[in-house]
């Protein structure tokens, strides 16, 4: 429907300007403090990042509803993904969120989205301009490979600091002989993360063909 339609390209719009304010933000304090301004990302736009990721979960709702036609599995394994990488694993250590992964794994996803929410909006309005639809089934193909590697070596960093403090760690008290050591829950999703990056590799060719193929790129 009208408003339905109308309700999505605001959510795409909202992320489209966090996400590109991001981005903005990122370039331009590299070109003014080089790389000294690596180390500080995460403080100088972690709040806005963690605003554009918890919207983002929205997007599981718009599918379960039916008013998103992606496919849902795909979907809620990039959104999880990031969820867990930045709230559980950089936002929880302070040691980590200095690391110069933290800046090239916000800039692979900055710059995933900004294309993505840009080629979204202009969808919503019956708008495919074929450069535009290209760089968006083409650029995540060999950008998410990255980022994925890019998050298992921000979760390989944090390792020892949540060995050192104990971060969600749990052990129950007597009578119960249970305990759970999160870096063992860790390197377990490593093992998660990277399965998962080959089922969502074979999603992202399956789309850039339905898009892509022969006489499937629509011109208006």
């Amino acid at each position: 429907s009208f408003t339905m339609n109308m309700y999505l390209f605001v959510y795409d719009l909202m992320q489209f300007c966090g996400h590109s304010w991001i981005f903005t933000n990122m370039i331009i304090r590299f070109m003014t403090f080089g790389k000294d301004s690596l180390a500080d990302t995460f403080h100088s736009i972690g709040h806005v990042m963690r605003l554009c990721q918890l919207l983002s979960v929205l997007e599981i709702l718009h599918i379960l509803i039916g008013i998103d036609k992606s496919r849902l599995l795909p979907r809620f394994l990039q959104i999880t993904e990031r969820i867990i990488v930045l709230f559980v694993v950089i936002n929880s250590q302070e040691e980590v969120q200095g690391k110069y992964v933290v800046c090239v794994l916000f800039f692979l996803w900055n710059l995933l989205d900004v294309v993505r929410y840009t080629y979204n909006m202009l969808a919503r309005m019956g708008i495919y301009y074929l450069p535009l639809t290209w760089l968006n089934f083409s650029l995540c193909i060999p950008l998410y490979p990255l980022s994925v590697l890019a998050k298992g070596f921000a979760i390989c960093v944090s390792l020892p600091y949540f060995e050192s403090f104990g971060t969600y760690s749990i052990k129950l008290p007597f009578p119960f002989t249970f305990s759970i050591y999160f870096p063992y829950v860790l390197k377990m999703y490593l093992l998660v993360l990277f399965a998962g990056m080959c089922f969502i590799i074979r999603n992202l060719f399956s789309e850039r063909m339905a898009h892509l193929g022969a006489g499937n790129i629509k011109n208006k």
